[in-house]
């Protein structure tokens, strides 16, 4: 009788599972789409990096059989930037947590998109900084309480979409675990997008956020991510705020071109020294992704 494997096996580190996420915790579930888009996409797993930062969701850095990089706090983006650079032929993608790549990480965050960094960054958005105790993050929405704030959350959160929007991203997208196939469609989507890429994985995280506001265990979040969320293409993201215990709108709001960061070198090196000059990148960076 044949050896059954797993149909992630070719991208997951199966030596390492179990995870250690906790029960009701929706990473792995994100961490399945990415595996799923990557073999939708046929892109070479010799051309993929995987790079993340510190948190729950940076682990995910680890259970990936390509080449990973699990880099310190907040500096996913700037890493990933110095590997597309030095090799334009990569498909980098990162994958984080939203209180690494938005909080300490927020600077590198908006300009890697002002610059339009050809990078699929997927952010797993929890509203809290799971792996550290449940302590305010930039993205928890008032009045929800935290380590930090018994008596509630009184900042005004990021909405992620819009701030990667007005920053300058290419593609901006918005979905929960919940939509398994919507979101595998949506960060097929981002890989395959030339540019900054920016998919908002909204997740539950049972253990700290989800008990300290009574929300209830996953499957509970989740089926409040069933019966709130209200898919709106194309939505104004200035307008989609995530409020406490709130309708969500998910989809995708943002799909435009713009030069890259190489493409916008080229050219204006191109411009300025003629033949002279010996265009970075060209090659791989028009090349056919698939």
């Amino acid at each position: 009788m044949s050896q059954l494997t797993h149909p992630m096996e070719s991208i997951l580190r199966m030596n390492r599972m179990p995870h250690i996420w906790c029960p009701g915790c929706g990473i792995g579930t994100a961490m399945t789409a990415l595996a799923e888009a990557l073999n939708k996409t046929q892109i070479p797993l010799d051309k993929v990096a995987v790079v993340s930062g510190i948190g729950c969701t940076g682990r995910v850095a680890g259970y990936v059989k390509l080449d990973s990089f699990h880099t310190t706090h907040g500096r996913a983006i700037p890493f990933a930037t110095g590997l597309k650079l030095a090799n334009p032929e990569l498909k980098v993608v990162v994958f984080s947590g939203d209180g690494d790549l938005v909080a300490i990480g927020g600077n590198h965050f908006i300009h890697a998109a002002r610059r339009n960094m050809d990078i699929a960054v997927f952010c797993v958005n929890n509203f809290t900084y799971g792996m550290t105790g449940g302590q305010l993050a930039p993205t928890t929405p008032p009045p929800a309480t935290s380590t930090t704030t018994p008596y509630g959350a009184y900042e005004q959160p990021f909405n992620l979409a819009h701030l990667a929007d007005s920053a300058g991203a290419s593609y901006v997208a918005r979905w929960t675990v919940l939509h398994i196939r919507r979101l595998t469609k949506s960060m097929t989507e981002a890989l395959q997008k030339k540019g900054f890429s920016f998919v908002e994985i909204i997740c539950p995280c049972p253990t700290l956020y989800g008990r300290r506001n009574r929300i209830g265990d996953g499957l509970q979040e989740m089926q409040f991510y069933r019966d709130n969320c209200i898919i709106q293409h194309g939505a104004d993201t200035r307008t989609i705020d995530i409020k406490f215990r709130d309708k969500i709108v998910i989809g995708k709001f943002v799909d435009r071109e713009r030069p890259t960061f190489l493409d916008a070198l080229n050219s204006r090196l191109l411009e300025a020294l003629g033949n002279r000059y010996e265009p970075y990148g060209k090659v791989t960076e028009n090349a056919d992704r698939n």
